[in-house]
């Protein structure tokens, strides 16, 4: 069999050449992994965008010279990575449910937090919410506040911790998006199932609607008074209140 023979799609072909060391041994892997890179570099330099279709699995094996197996393990992947999605009839259609599945991931690894997860986690939420105080400064405006302070308000009406942690939450992450960098906000977000966590197993539902309240209007006292010590000095004091909850 020739080389060119060896290069054309086969249906039921489970490898490709590529995937194949010199001693025979099948690496289908490293084929896939090629694969994916490559469909992922004709989405960006083809200029495909969210709703557009990519070509059909055929079109793909012609393309790239590889098998059907191949590419419907590649898309698999894609898949996982929430790039695609392949629909009935239409064939694969690009998605971007990337940070969904990046957030899906982080939850599933955070099921127990400890001590130490508390200290990484806070750390570097002390990186984003103190130490970025500056820019944090040079960027928020009245309206920033108010919507703050608003949120902040619910926290005196809350019924559960579970809810009371979802507010808690989002007057960090308005914070965070007062900064207006949406790649520090889209990591934020995708720490919400451990920093609930952390939330729920240091507050109850009366220190969110008394401490956590308190602590949050005097923050944002700081911000309005243009107090920069002040304000590095109750974040850092608020993020970390509840390191005593957390054993080894």
């Amino acid at each position: 069999m020739s080389a060119r023979s060896l290069e054309r799609p086969n249906d039921t072909d489970a490898t490709d050449p590529a995937a194949t060391d010199s001693g025979g041994h099948v690496e289908k892997a490293s084929a896939v992994d090629d694969l994916v890179d490559r469909i992922r570099g004709l989405i960006s330099e083809g200029g495909l965008k969210v709703g557009d279709s990519l070509p059909t699995e055929k079109e793909l094996c012609e393309r790239f010279h590889t098998s059907r197996n191949t590419v419907r393990e590649a898309m698999r992947i894609l898949k996982t990575y929430g790039v695609v999605k392949v629909r009935p009839k239409i064939g694969a259609v690009i998605i971007d449910e990337r940070m969904a599945r990046a957030f899906d991931l982080f939850s599933f690894n955070t099921l127990q937090v400890s001590r130490e997860t508390f200290v990484d986690i806070q750390g570097f939420r002390s990186l984003l919410e103190v130490a970025s105080f500056e820019l944090l400064f040079d960027t928020v405006t009245p309206e920033d506040l108010a919507e703050l302070h608003q949120i902040n308000k619910e926290l005196l009406n809350v019924k559960t911790a579970i809810e009371a942690s979802e507010i808690d939450f989002r007057f960090h992450t308005r914070l965070v998006a007062v900064m207006g960098n949406k790649s520090i906000l889209d990591v934020y977000k995708i720490m919400k199932p451990v920093i609930m966590k952390i939330m729920l197993k240091a507050k109850t539902v009366q220190t969110f609607s008394t401490v956590t309240y308190s602590e949050h209007a005097a923050i944002l006292e700081t911000l309005e008074k243009r107090d920069r010590t002040a304000y590095q000095y109750k974040m850092k004091t608020h993020l970390d209140a509840g390191f005593r909850h957390f054993s080894d």
